[in-house]
């Protein structure tokens, strides 16, 4: 579960202090310093970030603590399990947490991605791309994507995980490297 070692924890410390004061110096990252750290913009509207800020808020409490935002980053690290990718992928995108994902919330997804990057398709091509993606992950086509599905369905398709690892994780100290004459804990 945690692929973290002490000398990353501390790297990543500093980037939390750093993100968590980006607006409000309170110790904790609120939505608009996530924002503004990632899209450059604190009041832009994003699903797609909504839902990663919504998976590293575990607590529910519309901040990030240092320990959730830990805990999140580890499914990030090179070194995770693909199991624990996988999963995090699949909540991503099951928008109404009902343990499936279902046509409506793939086009949501999509559509938001696809503005994200500024990339236009006609209604019949981006229905076409819906279609064909939730009938390859529906494995039993019963109208929804379950997580045994989902998982079969990345499985075949590892690239759909790529993003879900951020390889500047491993060895941060070697990306920040003050940090590292800084450290006063050994491994």
């Amino acid at each position: 579960m945690n692929q973290v070692t002490v000398n990353e924890v501390e790297a990543l410390y500093e980037l939390f202090k750093e993100l968590s004061s980006l607006i409000i110096d309170d110790g904790l990252i609120h939505k608009e310093e996530f924002q503004l750290a990632l899209l450059k913009s604190p009041y832009s509207e994003n699903l797609f970030l909504d839902r990663v800020f919504f998976l590293f808020d575990e607590k529910k409490n519309g901040v990030i603590g240092f320990d959730e935002f830990i805990h999140t980053l580890n499914v990030f690290h090179p070194c995770a399990p693909t199991e624990d990718k996988i999963d995090f992928a699949f909540r991503l995108y099951d928008l109404k947490e009902t343990g499936f994902i279902e046509k409506e919330e793939v086009k949501q997804m999509v559509i938001a991605i696809l503005m994200e990057s500024g990339t236009k398709l006609s209604d019949d091509f981006l229905e076409a791309i819906i279609d064909k993606t939730f009938a390859d992950a529906d494995a039993d086509n019963d109208g929804k994507i379950s997580k045994e599905d989902w998982k079969a369905f990345v499985l075949r398709r590892p690239r759909l995980l790529k993003n879900m690892t951020l390889p500047y994780l491993k060895g941060i100290t070697t990306v920040f490297p003050g940090f590292v004459f800084n450290t006063e804990v050994e491994e």
